[in-house]
């Protein structure tokens, strides 16, 4: 195992997302000197040359005065602020309006709360399209929500030559993998529903979060949830879940999160956590090279070996429309679903109406966006006239 030394970099760089950046350097930066602690990810820094860090061109202008902008104010941080922590921290007591507690007819601060059942409701209407019924898992590669189960996190897949090939590979889902419940919070309220996040309220995210726990077998303080069950903060700080332990090595340390990397930086240190041997590229097999032979009768193949081996026949698509590719590609998410609310592609009666505004109205939404639909349907690349052909191709197909 290779042990490289970062070095320094003062710059900042053009190409590199902040995301990659801070991965890629993070530990780097200690002062002036060299830095001589190991990579979290084993890593090898170079020096910057020529303007350049490796394909990279650094950033050289002076962007000490640099400030566009102003400073956000508490109560704009604190709309849009959403980051909850596995010991509580950031988890609502009360709904929020414009980042402060939402009040109800008689002034008083509204408690975030909903009921399993209510969570059942909103599931139905805002995430079953995607993730299907009882979170059983969606067309298209969205992911199940339920149904997991912690035993089969230790499967690997087998090679097919095995005596038992066909080994399912682990099941991760929210109950099953998954170690804190302040991550289905967060994640719900922060990018769900897919085509409008952060439309939820406390009290709905509370809700469908409790529905999706109970789906997944989840207990509150040792307790099976019924529909009737009430999450809030207080309930929701009970949630102990199945696979908390399931991680190593523990980067969940709140009191100091610098011990969080060093505990990833000795575990990656250590080459007995994850296999030791030697390095061979070329010329690994010393002396003659060994004929392979098949030792058994080729039979009794899991599952049974095809008696017809020829390639597919290929059929010719048939060619279709510019419109109609792009309504596939970009729009047809929306627009062939009841439950999005779009309107569906088809249904005569929802596009005459659509039409009757005029189509240079409608050109006008489709581009610019309307309601909950981003601008040409969130694929910013379509052109304006790309966009009218999907248009057209929708009206037509629904006339």
């Amino acid at each position: 195992m290779f042990t490289f030394e970062n070095i320094t970099l003062r710059n900042t760089f053009i190409g590199l997302s902040l995301g990659a950046s801070m991965f890629l350097f993070s530990g780097c930066f200690a002062g002036n000197d060299s830095v001589t602690t190991k990579a979290v990810d084993g890593g090898v820094k170079y020096e910057i040359q020529d303007g350049k860090y490796t394909a990279y061109h650094v950033n050289t202008q002076n962007i000490e005065k640099y400030n566009k902008g102003r400073v956000p104010t508490p109560t704009e941080i604190a709309a849009w602020d959403k980051d909850v922590r596995p010991d509580g921290t950031g988890l609502p007591l009360y709904d929020m309006k414009h980042g402060k507690p939402a009040l109800d007819e008689n002034g008083e601060k509204i408690i975030a709360q909903g009921t399993v059942e209510f969570g059942n409701e909103l599931y139905d209407s805002q995430c079953v399209m995607c993730h299907g019924d009882f979170g059983s898992g969606g067309v298209g590669g969205y992911p199940a929500l339920s149904g997991g189960d912690i035993k089969s996190l230790s499967n690997q897949l087998q090679n097919p030559a095995d005596e038992v090939p066909n080994e399912t590979p682990p099941s991760k889902r929210i109950g099953s993998y998954w170690p804190y419940a302040s991550t289905l919070f967060w994640y719900i309220q922060d990018s769900m529903p897919f085509t409008h996040p952060k439309t939820l309220t406390n009290s709905e995210t509370y809700a469908i979060a409790a529905y999706l726990l109970m789906e997944n077998g989840v207990l509150v303080d040792g307790e099976e949830m019924d529909e009737e069950f009430l999450m809030n903060k207080e309930q929701f700080m009970k949630i102990k879940m199945p696979n908390e332990n399931g991680f190593y090595p523990n980067v969940d340390t709140p009191e100091n999160p610098k011990q969080g990397v060093e505990n990833m930086r000795e575990f990656l240190g250590n080459p007995k956590n994850y296999g030791i041997g030697t390095r061979c590229m070329t010329d690994c097999i010393k002396g003659e090279v060994p004929l392979l032979r098949i030792k058994n009768e080729l039979n009794n193949f899991n599952p049974p070996a095809s008696t017809k081996r020829e390639l597919p026949e290929i059929v010719e698509k048939e060619t279709i429309s510019a419109g109609q590719a792009g309504y596939e590609q970009s729009c047809s998410a929306c627009h062939a679903n009841d439950a999005i609310g779009a309107p569906v592609v088809g249904n005569k009666d929802i596009w005459s109406e659509v039409v009757s505004k005029g189509l240079d109205k409608v050109y006008h939404n489709a581009i610019n966006g309307i309601n909950a639909m981003p601008p040409k349907g969130g694929n910013m690349d379509l052109s304006d006239d790309e966009m009218k052909k999907i248009v057209d191709y929708m009206i037509n197909a629904s006339k």
